[in-house]
């Protein structure tokens, strides 16, 4: 199979079924992207697919054929993406588990929507699970990488 990962061709020889999460992780090396559930329904494992977030847990291989594949690795090779700078500087992780995939998620809404308002950013997030409860932050994080201004109770926590 020949998938672009992060910019860089790469030819894998693996069982078309396999889920991209374990060619990422375990062919590949690229540790950032999270097992959470294994069922599509945490978001720890969202990886962007020709511009569009997937969970890479239930997503064959057979699939991904073809195609560019972006990882919390790509996304900036040294973590100055605008919304990893928003994510430390409002302290958004506690244990940090599902912010890989918090933060791909995120990236693939500002795409689409520059400026999303409350209603996009809860749609976009609603499938990404926090333990630690951060979602007020996740969504400041969120409003400050779009220049959105931040009003809502919490925001600055």
């Amino acid at each position: 199979m020949k998938i672009r990962v992060n910019g860089v061709e790469r030819t894998l020889e693996v069982d078309p079924e396999m889920p991209l999460l374990w060619a990422l992780r375990d062919t590949l090396g690229l540790t950032g992207t999270k097992y959470g559930c294994g069922e599509a329904l945490c978001g720890a494992c969202t990886v962007h697919v020709d511009g569009l977030a997937v969970r890479s847990c239930v997503t064959p291989m057979r699939r991904v054929d073809g195609k560019a594949v972006t990882t919390i690795e790509g996304l900036s090779k040294d973590g100055s993406h605008p919304l990893q700078q928003a994510w430390l500087a409002l302290r958004v992780p506690q244990c940090g588990f599902c912010q890989t995939g918090q933060i791909m998620t995120a990236a693939a809404l500002l795409a689409a929507k520059p400026r999303p308002n409350d209603a996009d950013i809860d749609a976009a997030m609603a499938g990404n699970l926090c333990r630690c409860g951060t979602y007020p932050r996740i969504r400041a994080a969120i409003k400050k990488t779009a220049g959105v201004p931040r009003d809502e109770p919490g925001d600055d926590k």
